[in-house]
């Protein structure tokens, strides 16, 4: 379908645009994901999926980092007509969640901002973890900080908040709280040690960064291996239970 940016996208961090969309059909559950044509006629050719950073007055806003030619299309380009796929893939689940630890990393954040409101509208508790590698790469952390009840930034390099892995601030809150559920977004190797740092009695949902080729599951180009056997990660997930997902055979 045809919706359309509604203003020129507006660098948020260093090589993160936030992109804002009218006429965008609004998700039915965060997690889920719009799939975006980025350039004219073939050229690119394979679309670029995008999860949903928040929704305002029937804006959808998504957060894309520049790692390409498509994104840098995207980033650069100026308010009018896109063609957009979605809402696509299952989303997060919630139901009777009262108290939930967010663990983002990079622009795996954007996905959990949504989530967090969303948890937060439903009267849970969120106790949210921001990873970056520096101060340089976060974006909208003052939106973050006043969704959650306990926010904690982590930084790679100390540039601000705790220094270190998000994976290890992590460890320490999962030591000292219980949560009815851990949800977790960012580089593979990051959700993998989340899944084996969370205990046991916790569910642990992860919203998978697979390149997902058509988005819709005919290129079978997203498969993941779970213990239920192969699984897509665009159509079963990009969020799916971390616990079932064999690690190991995932590219990191």
């Amino acid at each position: 379908m045809v919706a359309e940016i509604i203003e020129k996208p507006r660098e948020v961090s260093l090589n993160h645009y936030l992109i804002r969309i009218g006429r965008c059909p609004q998700p039915a559950y965060p997690g889920q994901f719009i799939s975006i044509k980025t350039g004219e006629g073939t050229d690119p050719l394979i679309r670029r999926p995008f999860s949903i950073y928040d929704i305002k007055d029937d804006i959808t806003e998504i957060i894309i980092q520049v790692v390409g030619r498509g994104t840098r299309l995207i980033s650069t380009s100026m308010p009018g007509p896109v063609d957009i796929l979605g809402p696509l893939g299952r989303g997060f689940s919630m139901e009777g969640v009262k108290k939930a630890l967010l663990v983002g990393g990079g622009v795996g954040n954007a996905p959990l901002f949504y989530l967090g409101n969303k948890l937060k509208t439903n009267g849970a508790s969120v106790t949210y973890l921001y990873g970056s590698r520096s101060k340089d790469f976060m974006y909208m952390t003052g939106e973050y900080a006043a969704m959650a009840h306990t926010f904690i930034p982590v930084t790679d390099d100390g540039t601000t908040g705790k220094r270190g892995f998000v994976t290890e601030a992590a460890r320490e809150v999962l030591a000292s709280e219980d949560f009815d559920m851990v949800y977790t977004c960012g580089p593979t190797p990051m959700m993998a040690e989340m899944v084996r740092i969370t205990p046991a009695h916790i569910p642990i949902e992860v919203s998978l960064e697979n390149y997902f080729g058509c988005g819709i599951g005919l290129c079978v180009g997203c498969t993941v291996e779970t213990t239920a056997g192969f699984r897509r990660a665009c159509m079963d997930g990009p969020v799916m239970d971390g616990k079932s997902i064999l690690w190991d055979t995932l590219a990191h």
